[in-house]
């Protein structure tokens, strides 16, 4: 937990008279990124037998939701919903969708997620729910290194925190900090810290770590559709 409490206590950083969400910005997230597989790889590269969910803290109704899963049967998109689709091993592109909106496409699943600053957008839930995004400053062990993105989505269909059907329900919030650093031979990572808080499926709030590092350009890119998994 220290990445997450770390985190968790920077301060907001605060539009100025005439700024926007994109001209205020503490760091560039924008760019292709891809990601670097060095824990969990038997989660995430492979789909893991079923029951095989060792570090979520599952309640009894999440543990009977995932011991009954049929991959014949339940929707394999549901594993790149907002809760899980950091996680796929694959590539993003971070864009400006307009000056209040972040956009994070992935090749894994070929999704598209919309980090809204101010108000999020109302409407029925969807696989990667509404985001509503803030900046935070620098601070502690991360002065020097610019800021963080600080984002919280709701409003999510029902998906899978792991291929092998480990549920989130429609209740559960995610909230994710993403931090660029950038190292002493020129080398830049994104480091993305995700909670998942689930009071239908889940005993506490579970943690996640993935990081992904920066592209020159889109080689490798390879969009694939969550059907085609």
């Amino acid at each position: 937990m220290r990445a997450f409490a770390l985190l968790a206590v920077v301060s907001a950083v605060a539009f100025g008279q005439g700024q926007t969400a994109r001209s205020a910005a503490p760091v560039d997230l924008t760019g292709y990124w891809v990601s670097v597989v060095t824990e969990d790889w038997r989660y995430r590269m492979v789909t893991p037998r079923k029951g095989d969910y060792p570090s979520i803290p599952l309640n009894a109704e999440g543990r009977k939701v995932a011991d009954a899963w049929d991959p014949a049967k339940d929707d394999r998109c549901k594993a790149f919903g907002a809760g899980n689709v950091m996680r796929q091993p694959g590539r993003i592109h971070i864009t400006w969708e307009n000056d209040t909106a972040l956009k994070v496409e992935t090749d894994a699943g070929t999704q598209t997620r919309l980090f809204r600053f101010g108000t999020a957008a109302s409407g029925e839930p969807t696989l990667q729910g509404e985001s509503k995004a803030q900046w935070e400053s620098a601070g502690g062990r991360n002065k020097g290194n610019g800021g963080s993105l600080k984002v919280v989505t709701t409003k999510m269909r029902p998906g899978f925190l792991q291929s092998n059907g480990v549920p989130y329900s429609a209740n559960a919030t995610v909230t994710e900090y993403f931090h660029r650093t950038t190292e002493t031979n020129g080398d830049s990572w994104l480091v993305v810290t995700t909670l998942v808080e689930d009071p239908q499926y889940l005993t506490g709030p579970f943690q996640r770590s993935t990081h992904f590092k920066r592209q020159a350009d889109s080689t490798g890119w390879n969009a694939t559709s969550c059907t085609a998994q």
